[in-house]
């Protein structure tokens, strides 16, 4: 963990703003996985999106190009447009049928805290898995957690904390989305 990390994670902690609870785990990574990065983006272009029925908007999104972390921290701001996730390199071998399960505080009327979708993993490229905001009602604060399983097999599991805007302002800087902040 990175210093600023370490700090920021103190300074919430001490004023409060972040419990137990809140606060991301340790990742998990499964033998499966031979390179594993997580990190928070800039919102990529969406060519397209995939039916994803067990999610609250139904859809995921598809991009074409692997976009680039601004940060490997794990304290994610609320603002719509910023995104964060995982990407993976298999062992060669791709995965049919990967079940990936993102939990979160409660989120939209129904109070969700769970969405699921299935969907492939190659075994020789890049596997990107990530969450963007792209809606208002998405930006619920507190510890968010990526799992990926194959066939019973825990692939990788990662957490992310949403914390306010104002907390980490220099993410919003870097996307261009200061005057979301208001």
């Amino acid at each position: 963990m990175h210093f600023r990390s370490l700090l920021f994670s103190a300074l919430v902690l001490i004023s409060g703003a972040a419990t137990a609870q809140d606060t991301p785990l340790p990742d998990m990574i499964g033998p499966a996985i031979s390179r594993f990065e997580a990190g928070i983006i800039c919102a990529p272009e969406v060519v397209g999106f995939r039916e994803a029925p067990d999610t609250v908007a139904g859809v995921t999104n598809i991009i074409d190009n692997e976009p680039d972390f601004v940060s490997t921290g794990r304290y994610v701001p609320a603002v719509e447009g910023m995104g964060f996730g995982v990407k993976t390199h298999g062992r060669g071998v791709d995965l049919i049928g990967v079940t990936v399960t993102t939990t979160h505080p409660p989120m939209g009327a129904e109070g969700i805290t769970q969405q699921t979708y299935v969907r492939d993993m190659s075994g020789t490229g890049v596997g990107i898995i990530l969450y963007q905001f792209d809606f208002p009602y998405e930006l619920v604060l507190g510890r968010w957690t990526f799992t990926a399983e194959h066939e019973g097999e825990i692939l990788f599991r990662a957490s992310f904390t949403v914390v306010p805007p104002e907390a980490v302002p220099s993410l919003a800087g870097v996307c261009g989305y200061e005057e979301l902040l208001g």
